[in-house]
This record gives C-alpha cells, structure tokens and sequence, in this order.
C-alpha cells in the first residue's frame, strides 16, 4: 500500500485494488503539488463538510465515476448534485471491492458555505480504512478525546493527525493523541496551509519521540509504502 501526501489533510492511497483519495483539497490549496485535473481515482473519502475538505470531490467524482464516502449528509449533499454516493456515519462501517472503511467519531464541526450560508453536512468523522492486510487511521480535522483508545484496538499501522492547532489538536496534543491510538508510525497532517496553521512539524517529531513513537513527515508529493 502506498500512501502519498497531497497537502493538507488530503492523502492518495493505492491499494492493489484501487486508488482512494481522502479529503480532496487541491484547487486553491497553496502547496498542492498536483492538480486536481490531472489524478484519476476509483474512490474519495470526506472526513467533514468543509471546503478544505471536500473542495474537489465533486469534480473528481463525476470526472472519474468515483463513488464519495462520507457520512449521509454529505453523500446525500452531493447525490443532489449528480455524484454517485455511499452515505455511512459514525460507529459504521462497509466492505468495499478494495477493503474495509468504518467511520469514527471525530469532534470539530461540518458545514460549507459557513461564512455565507451555511449548510449542515453531519457530524465529523475519522476514517479507519482497512485494506491489504494494512490499517490507516485519518483522523480528520478533531480535537484530542479519550476514546481514540478504542480505535487503537484496532492495530493501527498508520495514523494520519492534524497537529496545525487553532482549527485542530496542536502538537502536544497530537503527541498525546498518539499515546492513545498507538500507531507503528504516524503522518501529520493539517498545518503550514496558510499562516494560522504555520507550525514546524519537527516539534511533532520530538514530542512524539518523547514517548517512543514514530512520526513520518512527508513533504506534499511525499509518499510512504506500509
């Protein structure tokens, strides 16, 4: 499985079965190092309704035929707008012809157009999706909560956290987030698209270290094979 950076909280995965795309924000993401135009998906994944999280899944979902998974209001949100879709929430989950995607709690908010007239899309969510033998945590956009103990039960080879604060965990928050989920390695995520979310991701590798875990910082275009 390889897992590639594409900025912010937005991540490609091959699997031997498909290409998924998580939280599609190319279009207007300063560091995107590709264009939305030129990847092709089978798959995209929404972790929440905001725009930096969902700012290309439609295109990309009627340009490639790529079902949106996401929680119902976001699928149904979508569907409305010609996508094909596969509603889930929280607690649930779905095999898929690539693996297996169940969604988690996650505690930010979940709306588009918020500074103009916003649209409720659900709860947020993190993403457990298991696939070749491998399991990846997204953990969306989400403050640090005690449950993430539960979802390391479920052997985690990779996490993917913000650790950008102001919006998300910062770093040691994101530290402790790892203390709980337990990762063989973990990936940040969230943090250095635009100044309020400036931060150094070193710092996330030295607090890691305090307690003995792995962090991978991948520069955007980056990729990591698990």
């Amino acid at each position: 499985m390889k897992i590639t950076y594409l900025a912010h909280s937005c991540f490609l995965i091959e699997t031997s079965r498909a290409r998924l795309i998580i939280d599609p924000f190319l279009t207007g993401n300063p560091l995107a190092p590709v264009k939305a135009a030129d990847l092709n998906v089978d798959y995209i994944l929404c972790s929440h309704g905001h725009e930096d999280h969902t700012g290309d899944a439609l295109g990309l979902s009627k340009r490639c035929g790529a079902p949106i998974i996401a929680n119902y209001e976001i699928a149904e949100y979508f569907a409305a707008q010609g996508a094909q879709t596969h509603g889930m929430n929280p607690g649930g989950a779905f095999s898929f012809p690539f693996g297996r995607v169940k969604l988690t709690l996650a505690f930010h908010s979940s709306s588009v157009n918020a500074g103009l007239n916003p649209v409720y899309l659900g709860n947020p969510c993190g993403l457990i999706i298991q696939a070749d033998g491998k399991t990846i945590y997204h953990a969306g956009d989400t403050a640090l909560f005690l449950d993430m103990q539960l979802i390391a039960k479920f052997g985690l080879d990779v996490a993917l956290v913000p650790i950008g604060d102001n919006f998300t965990m910062g770093i040691e928050d994101a530290a402790a987030a790892l203390d709980l989920l337990k990762p063989k390695v973990a990936v940040p995520m969230h943090y250095n698209t635009w100044p309020l979310i400036a931060i150094d991701p070193q710092r996330f590798v030295e607090a890691a270290a305090r307690t003995d875990h792995t962090v991978e910082v991948l520069k955007p275009g980056e990729s990591l094979s698990v």
